[in-house]
């Protein structure tokens, strides 16, 4: 099931994308002599680098590979400690372990992000990156993070690839922390099937992400270099094809974010206005969050799950891959010294919150994420206020 964008396909993307096959490019790289070379993945760095008020950006092939190559970039190798929330898709933590890092999973709080309280509990002296996520949408306790950051000395990574358009104190998400990692899959804000971003306003961590993301490459070579290249890297490479896709929907982007808010704001008003005994809801750390999805709190994990059960989803404790207790590769994983550092239920106050929260869909329709009940962004005014009713009726009837 898709996200906002994916609904929302049409003409801009077919021209963006005829270009392309008109011209003949399907790499990012191109002869800049030749008209026809229309430079689309270039461009959309340009204008996400602006989008998010950053200096530099660089378009990968996924939010995995956008991970991996923010990681790279900020010096995680062998021995090198990530904290990163349990509460997250397990590409974080699995792209961690892919650049030979390890993951230290942290607490969340009710905002189901990074619970800055749990930070201190978890730094050693091989701790060298924070990693918030900013989980459903929902902008991480920056403010919080950052002061940690500086106070131990650590540098951090924002994982936005679910909060592409967030914002946090009037700044961009991605634009806080060193470095921010972005993804255009399926199921975000705005997509191009799979596609990922880096941004940056550090020279010398986008010249390493580029690198690792292009077989270690200087940014924005148009040939074969010699002897120049910085460091091991793979191939990450975005595509003109997928590059100009994502340049048709990164322009319908502040519209989206501005309908999302609408209809979450008409739906949570209706629930508001029920004064339900028993049920609130999370933390927002602050309003410029995407608003793709309602998530609802109750006061037990039982309540949770009837509730859940009776509409059709699950608690976020059953959302597959998004749970640290539901990632069978990462409880399976065998470290340098031969121990299994991660196991169920490690984490209690995630665990406890995770068993007592329900997501609604907004813009974000997606069983994965616990989230196939609700609406979507072309969801008008009487559908809204029907599901609201139909969820309200529910819950009376279940609690």
């Amino acid at each position: 099931m898709p996200g906002p964008g994916a609904f929302l396909v049409g003409e801009e993307e077919r021209r963006e994308v005829e270009e392309v096959m008109q011209s003949g490019y399907l790499s990012r790289y191109g002869r800049e002599d030749d008209p026809r070379f229309k430079r689309k993945v270039v461009t959309l760095e340009k204008l996400f680098a602006e989008r998010t008020n950053c200096k530099y950006c660089v378009a990968v092939n996924g939010g995995t590979g956008a991970l991996m190559a923010s990681l790279v970039a900020l010096g995680v190798g062998e021995g090198v400690e990530v904290l990163v929330p349990g509460y997250t898709f397990v590409a974080s933590i699995s792209a961690i372990i892919a650049v030979g890092g390890t993951p230290v999973l942290t607490e969340i709080d009710e905002s189901l992000t990074m619970d800055p309280e749990d930070i201190p509990k978890k730094i050693t002296e091989k701790t060298k990156i924070i990693m918030p996520v900013h989980m459903l949408g929902n902008p991480s306790d920056m403010e919080k993070i950052m002061e940690l950051a500086r106070k131990y000395n650590l540098l951090v990574l924002e994982d936005c690839c679910q909060a592409l358009g967030a914002w946090y104190r009037g700044n961009p998400v991605g634009s806080i922390g060193d470095v921010g990692a972005f993804s255009l899959n399926i199921n975000k804000t705005i997509t191009c099937g799979d596609g990922g971003m880096v941004i940056t306003n550090n020279k010398n961590y986008y010249e390493r992400a580029f690198g690792y993301h292009d077989q270690g490459h200087k940014p924005l070579r148009m040939g074969v270099e010699i002897g120049s290249r910085s460091l091991i890297g793979i191939n990450l490479r975005m595509n003109e094809l997928t590059g100009a896709f994502a340049l048709g929907q990164l322009k319908k982007l502040d519209s989206i974010l501005e309908i999302l808010k609408k209809k979450k704001a008409l739906f949570k008003k209706i629930l508001i206005d029920a004064n339900i005994d028993g049920m609130s809801f999370r933390k927002i750390n602050d309003p410029g969050e995407c608003n793709t999805l309602l998530t609802l709190l109750f006061e037990s994990s039982e309540t949770a799950t009837k509730v859940a059960e009776a509409i059709g989803s699950n608690p976020l404790s059953g959302s597959g891959w998004h749970v640290y207790n539901n990632m069978e590769q990462i409880l399976s994983y065998t470290d340098r010294n031969g121990s299994r550092p991660y196991r169920k239920n490690m984490l209690t106050r995630t665990d406890d919150i995770l068993s007592r929260a329900i997501n609604l869909s907004i813009g974000v329709v997606d069983p994965g994420l616990g989230a196939s009940f609700g609406i979507n962004i072309l969801s008008d005014d009487r559908e809204i206020e029907r599901k609201a009713e139909e969820f309200i009726e529910t819950v009376r009837r279940v609690m």
